[in-house]
């Protein structure tokens, strides 16, 4: 169970993670005021986010770790479901994150940089080949996941940047309409 637990977070947030360390900052990052002195560095809207997003990763993959249960497939392939569910989360979640006071939904932050498009390929394919790969299917416990349930993970990662993306263009319409 402990190597099934640590390649997501061997794999997805130390390259995850480092991707955005090369991304540009946003449009308006100057425009915006500094921090107040006072003004702690989790604000409440980032203790919510970290909620919001804490929930849906925690009903995403258990969820689709009690729907491979529930179709009576092994524990290995339901765990290498909860684990592909969660690294394509975060790949979504890399997405929506990098332009957190902006929307995500334009050419150019989908385009994004080389380096996350290289992080996002590297991390794809090395789900791929712990999900595949008969040497590491041995190693990490894991099993072949069929096509649509592929397509079920897939999803489940769509709706987690479909749900946040909304979430964050309410909260900031709501902050535009109080500052005027």
């Amino acid at each position: 169970m402990g190597n099934e637990l640590f390649s997501p977070n061997l794999i997805t947030a130390i390259t995850l993670g480092m991707a955005l360390a090369f991304e540009p900052t946003e449009d308006n990052t100057m425009r915006r005021p500094p921090r107040a002195r006072e003004e702690p560095l989790l604000t409440n809207d980032l203790i919510w986010h970290i909620v919001l997003v804490s929930f849906l990763f925690l009903c995403g993959v258990f969820d689709t770790y009690h729907y491979a249960i529930d179709q009576e497939y092994s524990v290995e392939l339901a765990r290498t479901i909860a684990l592909n569910t969660l690294v394509v989360m975060e790949i979504f979640h890399l997405f929506f994150i990098r332009n957190i006071h902006g929307t995500s939904l334009t050419w150019k932050a989908l385009r994004g940089t080389e380096v996350v498009w290289s992080v996002v390929i590297a991390v794809t394919a090395a789900q791929f080949a712990i999900t595949y790969l008969p040497q590491l299917q041995s190693v990490f416990a894991a099993a072949a996941i069929p096509f649509w349930d592929g397509v079920l993970i897939f999803g489940v990662g769509v709706a987690l940047f479909t749900i946040i993306e909304v979430e964050k263009q309410v909260r900031l319409a709501y902050q535009r309409i109080n500052t005027v």
